[in-house]
């Protein structure tokens, strides 16, 4: 006698698995841009809908929200996203700060020059164009940038578990950005010149130079989000 076995769990299963990635990938997204924003109250159920997932898939990606320091559960109010207190606000740059300068320390043998050119001439370029072109839409294009090659640093030292802390240390800083310190069209030179002190001797293979002019960087930020003068 031949037993047929039923696989109809496992579409269901891989189904659950996909639903619940996306859920939790979205309330990141939401972090990120400000969607979500810090201090404000959510319930499971406003998620559901945000995410276009189900509530199973929401539960599961709130408790590792919880467990990483994104969301926190008020009793009997649903869910908040942290507040920017100092300790959050502090204790997310000093951990971006110690991830991207290791990386920076290894930059010779993981990021290659072309990339390092890449950078530099974007860089370059951007500034020009900002110069003729002042707006909101070239602001937004130098924060994404921005972000982009920070986790481009990190992601060199090909390190999963590396990356995952750094990941949630910069949803954190994303949050103080997006609230504190975002990129405009009257600051943008300011980031410009920031990174290319850190980015031209990281092309001429000056790594303690391009670390501590990464470091600064890092701390403008930082003293910025805190209200303090640079």
């Amino acid at each position: 006698m031949n037993i047929v076995q039923d696989d109809s769990s496992k579409p269901k299963r891989n189904s659950g698995e996909l639903l619940r990635r996306l859920a939790y990938e979205r309330i990141e997204k939401f972090l990120n841009i400000g969607r979500l924003r810090p201090g404000q109250v959510v319930s499971q159920r406003e998620l559901v809908v945000m995410t276009d997932t189900t509530l199973g898939a929401v539960r599961e990606a709130v408790s590792r929200l919880e467990a990483e320091g994104l969301l926190q559960t008020l009793p009997q109010r649903g869910l908040m996203v942290p507040s920017l207190d100092i300790s959050f606000v502090r204790d997310a740059y000093q951990l971006r700060r110690m991830i991207e300068i290791e990386a920076l320390r290894n930059a010779k043998d993981n990021i290659p020059a072309s990339q390092r050119q890449a950078w530099v001439d974007w860089h370059k370029d951007f500034r020009s164009r900002i110069g003729r072109n002042p707006g909101e839409d070239m602001a937004g294009e130098m924060q994404a940038y921005d972000w982009q090659m920070h986790d481009d640093i990190v992601g060199s030292m090909h390190n999963a578990l590396i990356n995952n802390v750094y990941r949630v240390a910069a949803i954190k800083t994303r949050m103080v950005v997006q609230s504190l310190i975002r990129v405009t069209p009257y600051n943008a030179d300011r980031v410009v010149d920031e990174h290319m002190a850190f980015l031209e001797p990281l092309l001429d293979g000056d790594i303690q130079a391009a670390c501590d002019a990464l470091g600064r960087h890092i701390d403008n930020s930082l003293n910025l989000a805190l209200g303090r003068a640079v």
